[in-house]
């Protein structure tokens, strides 16, 4: 029997949410996001924008230019995650199969529910429309790669300047010929680096691609050419893996100026730190892997990472290894306009500790779970370190 694989995908999500809680946004083009003067950058934008070019992750001043009209909406993650969290149940309801990917996208299987498949996702999507109000496309195919592809397309199809609530299915054994004609771009996998040099190999559609030798796609790009060669072919053998579980922690901030003070970028940093093993220990991870993120005036980006000999989960460890790295990758002076932190390499938490520390340690950790109980009751910046304040001036 061929596998019946959905995925899912919300409407500009935050932007339908936005909509049912304002309903005079209808229509207009506006976005979510930050404001233009301090750096913020579009989250989600409504279809009447994209008709301006407006798109998400585009900074808002630049959507400005595009759409002088365009409305600015602050997000509202609370609500957006409710409302994410009842999609979820409602797909929870037609299979147990359910990979969640993001707060707005999931794949489902729906193998072997004895309707067509196409009965199937119109019977989900009419479901979250009608007791949700929210917009939602789907597509529908024998396997993840082939599926998702298909909701992009269907999207894509859709009326322009309105939510595409599309339903695009993929024939059982038409995987190949729905693929080949597409931009090669639009194979999962093909980024842009990788995308030129297919074309400069006069590959341009993916069915160029699964025409091409697999021995010299292997011979150009190794086994990530081999994988483009079965992928090309439509072919997909992962199956939808409902513990989705997150392979890191993160957490960054954008500066409203490009900030080169030393003292202010590590009190950012520590905050940081801070945030990162709240989040850990709320989860219940820790990790042998910390990294940093340095974003310069001119875009250009930088991730460092370290690896640390134990599993760690404490915000004092977090932000020795953070500071390492920033110490030895910080030009002084250099302007930062983005610093992150994240730590990665999950393992359960497990503590080393030497003769001599365990005393200094207990204390340590309850501090730790006494500030966590703040922060869980009343937010994440509840409380704050007397080394994050800035020093007054005398």
């Amino acid at each position: 029997m061929a596998r019946i694989i959905l995925h899912i995908d919300l409407d500009a999500f935050y932007c339908a949410v936005e909509e049912q809680h304002n309903p005079s946004l209808a229509g207009l083009p506006f976005a979510v996001g930050g404001d233009a003067d301090k750096r913020g950058v579009v989250a989600s934008c409504s279809y009447p924008a994209r008709v301006y070019g407006v798109r998400s992750a585009m900074p808002m001043a630049a959507a400005l230019r595009k759409c002088p009209e365009l409305v600015i909406v602050r997000p509202n993650f609370g609500r957006y995650r409710e409302r994410s969290q009842q999609v979820m149940a409602i797909l929870h309801d037609l299979t147990p199969l359910v990979e969640q990917l993001s707060i707005d996208e999931a794949f489902l299987d729906v193998t072997g529910l004895q309707r067509s498949r196409s009965k199937i996702a119109s019977d989900l999507q009419g479901r979250i429309n009608n007791e949700l109000r929210l917009p939602c496309s789907i597509g529908v195919a024998t396997n993840k790669l082939v599926a998702k592809t298909a909701t992009t397309i269907g999207k894509a199809q859709a009326t322009q300047g309105d939510y595409p609530n599309a339903i695009n299915a993929v024939p059982v054994g038409g995987e190949a010929a729905f693929l080949a004609p597409l931009p090669i771009e639009e194979l999962w996998g093909v980024g842009p680096k990788t995308a030129q040099k297919l074309r400069e190999m006069g590959i341009t559609t993916i069915g160029n691609l699964a025409a091409f030798p697999p021995a010299e796609l292997q011979r150009q790009f190794g086994k990530h050419g081999a994988d483009l060669a079965q992928r090309a072919s439509g072919n997909d053998a992962r199956r939808v893996e409902p513990e989705h579980e997150a392979k890191s922690i993160s957490k960054e901030t954008t500066f409203s100026r490009d900030n080169s003070d030393a003292d202010a970028l590590k009190r950012t940093l520590r905050q940081l730190s801070d945030e990162v093993g709240f989040r850990l220990r709320k989860a219940q991870l820790s990790g042998t892997t910390v990294k940093i993120k340095l974003r310069w005036s001119d875009f250009t980006t930088i991730t460092r990472q370290t690896t640390v000999p134990h599993p760690i989960d404490q915000d004092d460890a977090i932000y020795a290894s953070a500071l390492e790295l920033f110490n030895t990758h910080w030009p002084p002076n250099q302007p930062v306009r983005l610093i992150g932190v994240g730590v990665s390499g999950f393992e359960q938490p497990i503590r080393q500790l030497g003769l001599w520390d365990a005393p200094k340690a207990e204390d340590a950790s309850h501090l730790q779970s006494t500030l966590d109980e703040i922060r869980t009751r009343f937010g994440e910046r509840a409380i704050k370190r007397g080394t994050s304040l800035k020093p007054r001036r005398k």
